[in-house]
């Protein structure tokens, strides 16, 4: 692989841990749920991406 494909699967992963962060802390506040799980569940198919990406 090259250093540029590297780099953006790592920019990917950074993302999805973002995602996931703001996501949780959305979740928890009964009048942004719906935003929050919609995060995460971005984060969950970014990371799947990855994964198909890397195979």
């Amino acid at each position: 692989m090259s250093g540029m494909q590297d780099m953006a699967y790592a920019v990917a992963m950074i993302a999805a841990a973002i995602l996931v962060y703001f996501g949780v802390r959305l979740s928890l506040r009964p009048d942004t749920r719906t935003k929050g799980v919609l995060m995460v569940v971005m984060a969950v198919v970014l990371v799947g991406n990855v994964l198909v990406w890397t195979l």
